[in-house]
């Protein structure tokens, strides 16, 4: 099993910027892709991209490309998403997830931290 913290969220004016990151604990060596997600109210959760532990394996989703900065510290055993130029609609709960091959479906979740972005 994996356990994952996600940290940093908050309140930010649009624009702005925030770095999340997602602590992973357990057995990570069968997870080795960490994925992040975000869930908007009223809306299906959205994939955002996901990287392997090792950083050698990385793929963002088309609605965050050049906004959205995944990496990884596999010997920390953390995984980031770096967001700038924030805007309204990136109003959502984030989550980091685990999987066990860059394409199957995560079977590991975090708890979700809650970013706001105010105009």
């Amino acid at each position: 099993q994996v356990q994952l913290v996600e940290t940093g969220g908050g309140l930010v004016q649009s624009g702005g910027s925030l770095r999340l990151s997602c602590a992973a604990s357990g057995r990570t060596y069968s997870r080795p892709y960490m994925g992040w997600y975000r869930q908007a109210p009223g809306k299906e959760r959205e994939f955002l991209g996901i990287i392997s532990h090792s950083g050698t394996y990385l793929r963002y989703a088309d609605s965050v490309k050049g906004r959205f900065t995944i990496s990884s510290d596999g010997a920390r055993k953390m995984v980031y998403l770096q967001m700038n130029n924030l805007k309204l609609e990136d109003t959502a709960v984030y989550y980091c997830a685990a999987a066990t091959t860059r394409s199957s479906p995560p079977d590991s979740w975090g708890q979700g931290t809650q970013v706001t972005v105010s105009s």
